[in-house]
């Protein structure tokens, strides 16, 4: 009987374990299901990733209604630029363009460092110089990435951040590219042997021709080190136009970044534009070298501005800028020397008639200040983004491909100071009373990660840690993300388009590849001086509303999406061919000059094959309709400063129950504040 029950019990455990087993599979098979079902939808019979329900950090919040496209106010906030629509690129050789020899003798080998731009503008140059020397270019090596210590291994310098077999294939017709110097040369580089030269920004073609090309044929390969970006000129002789094009070639078709970044700014766009609605691009600018060259430290609080100051002395006892360490920073202000605070685009943008609900991405690698300084900001515009919220952590992580854990050689805390360290001969020198020595000097140890640990110690800034190189390396990743998500935008803003150096920066890239890639997508391309001005006059009166400011600010921003382009091409041109790419990279489809602004008026006429000229039939209505669009939206603009009262995103109603009489009696809700806005904007504004 006990060997008949227990032999029931364990019949019965088994069959427990069996059914635990089976409801922990019919459990995972249950989460593994819900998974499928929440990334992925049919539409059409066709599986695509649904994008309503993310595991990323980003969810849109959303009250206003769509608009339609064909709404005026639609057409005034994202509508295309008529005015330029006859422009289309146009980077194909229009002379006598030879094919380059096959198998040459003569090597150029490129080092670069840099950040993103500067790279990108070296690498460009680096091809038009080897074809106007006529010599094969071996892959250049980026220096940014090769010094990172700690970067994968599965990704090798140029490889890193481009696509080195686009790269090769693109140019077939221009250079001969290859990946590396032959075994012969490759020893004499080893052993130093290699002619080298360090070239300094803007060298001419004389100095290549006349210089480098008799070193060239003499030892067959040189070296070329660009460590201040761009290593030729940015305009060059009328009789070197097709090296502009070249140039074109190289910048937007040639350097493709490489599968893995492509692929995660693909998805970055797909989930921007998931609900459905068009969105910004705003580049801050606000690095720590800009603002230290352009002397706008006191912008800033506290140890802020002791590490501008710190960085424009360092760059003062360089030669790198001139002038005093000290600098009246709202005098730089003033006259558009500083860039625009997150807090003044907002507001501008608000002006302009974006509701607070609009989708917009925030770029760069570095915003100094970090999110204190984004705080205004993020209180104006409720669905502002970044890569970090519309990625994951293994997102990002695979773009930086194998990393081993690195230990930083810095001990994060310095050691105890009670410890007493004594010579083992002092300790037994006997009764004869002698000083001690003092002890060995303690190790630095700063915070790297707050920068305030050096300031007042020392004039040289600590020494990079590994983990610090590591992080530069992926800058050059996040930047090429951004990159292509503000090409793709259907706005884009800069808040400041110049570097470290007083050249144009990653923002004027963008703005350059927009305008030769679609002329009419819009670019903000607002005078800093003038929102200076703009922005004082409300300062004391923020709370206020003021019909005749909005306009004004209004006329100005659509103004400079065609009138801003005069201005790049006087100040950016001359120092970055990259920044305005017009009119040598780009034809004109429509025989009326007079319709295009005077910087692309030398725009030529586009080939037979690109299409008939049915811009002309319908462009005077056209123009006629974007100039009511853009100088007679003369509405009451009453939502407009509806972001410092009306509702932020779901959260409960902050109205401003009663104003003090000075803005134009009760205040109406956030919502019906929009409604009147649209409505009015949609029946023609006045």
């Amino acid at each position: 009987m006990k060997g008949e029950s227990g032999g029931g019990k364990m019949v019965i455990k088994s069959k427990l374990k069996w059914v635990g087993l089976l409801g922990l599979v019919l459990s995972a098979l249950s989460l593994f299901t819900h998974f499928l079902l929440a990334r992925y939808s049919y539409n059409d019979d066709v599986i695509t990733e649904y994008q309503g329900i993310t595991i990323f950090s980003w969810r849109p919040v959303f009250q206003n209604a769509d608009l339609t496209p064909n709404s005026k106010l639609y057409r005034r906030l994202w509508g295309p630029v008529r005015r330029l629509e006859s422009l289309q690129p146009h980077a194909k050789p229009r002379q006598h363009y030879a094919v380059p020899v096959s198998e040459s003798d003569r090597f150029i080998f490129v080092r670069i460092r840099g950040g993103f731009h500067e790279i990108r503008s070296s690498i460009c140059d680096a091809v038009v110089i080897a074809r106007l020397l006529n010599a094969t270019l071996v892959v250049p090596e980026i220096q940014s990435t090769t010094s990172s210590k700690g970067i994968s291994a599965q990704f090798k310098s140029f490889a890193y951040l481009y696509n080195e077999d686009q790269f090769m294939t693109a140019l077939a017709n221009d250079i001969t590219v290859v990946k590396t110097l032959p075994k012969t040369l490759k020893g004499a580089r080893r052993k130093k042997e290699i002619p080298s030269f360090k070239v300094v920004n803007s060298q001419s073609p004389y100095y290549y021709l006349h210089h480098v090309l008799p070193v060239l044929k003499r030892h067959s390969v040189v070296e070329l080190v660009v460590s201040d970006g761009g290593c030729l000129q940015a305009i060059l002789p009328p009789d070197l136009e097709e090296y502009q094009r070249l140039r074109c070639r190289v910048a937007f078709h040639a350097l493709s970044f490489r599968q893995e970044v492509q692929e995660l700014a693909t998805k970055i766009l797909h989930r921007l534009r998931a609900p459905g609605r068009p969105f910004i691009a705003y580049d801050p600018g606000m690095t720590r070298d800009a603002l230290a060259y352009h002397g706008c430290a006191e912008l800033f609080q506290d140890v802020h501005t002791e590490l501008i100051q710190h960085r424009r002395l360092w760059m003062l006892k360089r030669g790198i800028v001139k002038g005093n360490l000290t600098v009246d920073s709202n005098t730089q202000r003033l006259n558009g020397s500083c860039p625009l605070m997150p807090e003044e685009i907002g507001i501008i943008l608000r002006a302009y008639g974006y509701s607070w609900d609009t989708v917009i991405y925030i770029s760069g690698g570095e915003v100094f200040g970090g999110q204190k300084k984004l705080i205004p900001f993020h209180a104006i515009f409720e669905n502002v983004v970044d890569r970090t919220s519309l990625t994951t952590p293994w997102e990002l992580n695979k773009i930086y491909g194998r990393e081993a854990n690195l230990v930083d050689k810095y001990p994060k805390t310095p050691p105890s100071a009670d410890q007493e360290v004594k010579k083992d001969s002092w300790k037994t020198s006997g009764q004869r009373p002698r000083p001690l020595p003092p002890p060995p000097a303690r190790p630095k140890s700063y915070n790297i990660e707050g920068w305030w640990g050096w300031v007042a110690e020392s004039d040289n800034e600590p020494e990079s840690t590994v983990i610090e190189l590591r992080t530069n390396a992926h800058k050059l990743l996040w930047e090429a993300i951004d990159y292509m998500v503000c090409v793709e935008a259907d706005v884009f803003v800069p808040g400041f388009d110049r570097d470290g150096k007083g050249r144009p920066s990653f923002a004027s890239l963008v703005m350059g590849h927009r305008l030769y890639q679609s002329a009419t997508a819009k670019s903000f391309m607002p005078d800093r001086k003038e929102i200076a001005k703009h922005m004082d006059e409300i300062s004391d009166h923020l709370y206020e509303f003021n019909r005749t400011w909005i306009k004004s600010v209004r006329n100005h921003l659509s103004k400079s999406l065609v009138d801003g382009l005069t201005e790049e091409l006087k100040a950016s041109k001359s120092l970055s061919f990259l920044s305005f790419p017009v009119p040598e990279c780009t034809c004109s489809r429509s025989k009326k000059a007079s319709q295009l602004p005077d910087a692309l008026k030398t725009a030529p006429s586009c080939p037979a094959w690109m299409g008939e000229d049915v811009i002309s039939r319908t462009a005077d209505k056209d123009y006629k309709d974007e100039e009511d669009l853009d100088e007679d939206d003369d509405d009451d603009g009453s939502g407009t400063f509806s972001l410092f009262f009306g509702q932020s995103g779901g959260s409960s109603n902050r109205n401003a129950a009663n104003s003090d009489g000075r803005g134009g009696g009760e205040m109406m809700s956030s919502k019906e504040e929009t409604q009147m806005e649209d409505q009015e904007e949609m029946e023609g504004g006045d």
